[in-house]
C-alpha cells in the first residue's frame, strides 16, 4: 500500500445516500478530480458488492464531487511504484471493479457533471445508463501521455461504433457532452441546473418497476451480448420463459388485465 493510498483512506472518498431505493454513490477526491486510486477502487468495489446483496436498492447512480466526475487513475499514485507487477495489479482491480458494475442486479446511472477521462470516461460507457449536463466532456486522453487507453476501450467498443471509438482512443480529444449522446456515450444531455430533476426522473421509473425483472433482464443482456445471433435468441427464449414464472410477471399481467396498478413482491 502506497503512502497516497494510507493518507487517502483517512478520508470519505466515497460517500453513500440512500433514498426511496435509489442509492448514489458519489466519488468525493474533489482536489484531484475524483481520481480512481487504489482506495477508490477498494471502496467501490466494497460497496457495490454490498449493494449486489441489498433488496433495498432498485438503482444506483454515480456521482462525482466538485469540478469534474472523474479524471481516470491517479497518475502520481501510478508513478510512485513503476512495477510492471503493480500495475497489473492495479488494472485487474479496476477490471474486477467495472465488471462487478454490470454484474450487480441494480442498474447504474452515470450522472456526470464535469469532465471524464481515461478510466472515468470508461465508467460512463461502462454504466447501464449516463446522463450529462451540457458543460461535461469526455476523452480516452491516456495516448497524450503515451499510455493508449485500452482497458477503457473495452466499454468504449462496446458502446460506440468502431470508428467513433478509435477517434476517440487514437486522438484523445475531448468530445462535448451533444456529441457524447450522438455516438451513444450518454443517454441524454441536460442543461447544468436540471441534471439531478433529470437522473430523478430516470431513476424513479427503473426503481418503479419489478426489482427481480429487472434484475434478471440486466443479466441477460449483458450474456447474449457475448453470443451469436441464434444462441443468443435460444438462451434470452430459455431466460424469458423463467421469468414468466417469476411472481412479478404473473402479479403484473393480472394487474394490466385487471386495470390495476400492480404490487411487486420485492419493493
Amino acid at each position: 500500500m502506497t503512502a497516497a493510498t494510507k493518507i487517502a483512506e483517512c478520508e470519505d472518498i466515497l460517500l453513500r445516500d440512500d433514498s426511496d431505493g435509489i442509492c448514489t454513490l458519489t466519488l468525493n477526491r474533489p482536489r484531484q478530480y475524483n481520481t480512481l486510486s487504489e482506495a477508490m477502487l477498494d471502496e467501490l468495489q466494497a460497496e457495490l458488492e454490498a449493494i449486489a446483496e441489498d433488496n433495498s436498492v432498485h438503482v444506483v447512480v454515480l456521482a462525482g464531487s466538485g469540478k469534474a466526475f472523474c479524471a481516470g487513475h491517479d497518475l502520481k499514485e501510478m508513478r510512485s511504484s513503476p512495477d510492471r507487477g503493480y500495475y497489473e495489479a492495479l488494472f485487474s482491480k479496476c477490471s474486477r471493479m467495472m465488471l462487478t458494475m454490470q454484474r450487480i442486479p441494480q442498474p447504474v446511472i452515470a450522472r456526470v457533471h464535469g469532465i471524464a477521462t481515461a478510466a472515468g470516461c470508461q465508467m460512463v460507457a461502462n454504466a447501464d445508463l449516463a446522463v450529462a449536463s451540457t458543460e461535461a466532456r469526455f476523452a480516452t486522453s491516456g495516448i497524450g501521455v503515451g499510455l493508449f487507453c485500452m482497458t477503457p476501450g473495452v466499454a468504449l467498443s462496446r458502446n460506440l461504433s468502431r470508428k467513433h471509438a478509435f477517434e476517440m482512443l487514437f486522438t484523445g480529444d475531448f468530445i462535448p457532452a451533444d456529441r457524447a449522446a450522438e455516438v451513444g456515450l450518454v443517454n441524454y444531455t441536460v442543461a447544468p441546473e436540471a441534471l439531478d430533476a433529470k437522473i430523478s426522473v430516470l431513476a424513479g421509473a427503473i426503481a418503479a418497476k419489478s426489482r427481480a425483472a429487472i434484475a434478471a433482464g440486466k443479466r441477460v443482456f449483458y450474456r447474449q451480448l457475448e453470443m451469436g445471433m441464434e444462441d443468443a435468441y435460444a438462451y434470452a427464449a430459455k431466460e424469458m420463459a423463467c421469468n414468466m414464472m417469476f411472481y412479478d410477471a404473473g402479479e403484473g399481467i393480472d394487474a394490466f388485465i385487471g386495470k390495476r396498478n400492480p404490487v411487486w413482491r420485492h419493493k
